[in-house]
């Protein structure tokens, strides 16, 4: 299980750092459903990021390693399809980027969220997990490297618990400030929102280089052995 969970982290942390959801829930916490809707996003996002991560455990189940201690050639190659897709989306977000004073340019929904009800925020919170190519494609990275540990389905339970975890620090951190300091935690909300929107294309591009360069690396090891 130890294993698996180490395999997890980079990952559950490049989950947790997605502006979009961070932006939305502190957009929402200065709504007047902000007490319902900002724990709804959180808790859809978790659905979500447990939903896909358990459906790719199901169909990885044969990916364990063989009697050699290597992953299958499938499994690798998994990885690199996994990476280069991670490339391209670091490669989309950094030609897109804002330059100079140009304007930031964010999706409709931030412009609606005081009409959101706590479903409506629920199933937002499942899209940006689940849908969003950056976040999907590293739920399924992640799944897969605990599967292919070979670790018993506990084990394997355990550890996707703690990427949700992980993938989950993002989005409710603001949660957690809104109800520990109140009003207090207005200005650093702010300032913590802006800052993600301006940076958000330069933080996804950098995340999924990095992890990119991790699975690419995986894959030419795994089928290079």
């Amino acid at each position: 299980m130890g294993e698996a969970i180490g395999q997890i982290l980079s990952y559950g942390v490049g989950v947790a750092l997605s502006p979009f959801p961070i932006i939305g829930v502190v957009l929402m916490l200065a709504t007047p459903r902000a007490r319902s809707n900002g724990p709804a996003l959180v808790l859809g996002w978790v659905l979500g990021l447990s939903l896909v991560g358990t459906i790719v455990l199901l169909v990885s189940g044969g990916a364990g390693p063989s009697d050699q201690g290597q992953p299958a050639d499938w499994v690798s190659a998994l990885d690199l399809a996994l990476g280069v897709l991670l490339l391209w989306v670091a490669v989309t977000h950094w030609r897109g980027r804002p330059r100079g004073d140009e304007e930031v340019a964010l999706p409709k929904w931030m412009r609606t969220v005081d009409s959101f009800t706590p479903a409506k925020a629920g199933a937002l919170g499942m899209a940006l997990s689940a849908l969003n190519p950056k976040n999907l494609l590293l739920v399924i990275a992640a799944a897969e490297a605990i599967a292919r540990t070979g670790t018993s389905a506990g084990g394997q339970a355990t550890a996707l618990a703690v990427f949700v975890v992980l993938g989950a620090l993002g989005p409710g951190t603001p949660v957690v400030l809104y109800f520990a300091l109140k009003e207090r935690s207005k200005h650093m909300l702010d300032g913590l929102r802006i800052w993600m929107e301006r940076n958000n294309s330069a933080i996804v591009a950098v995340l999924c280089l990095i992890l990119a360069a991790k699975l690419v690396g995986d894959a030419i090891s795994g089928l290079s052995s």
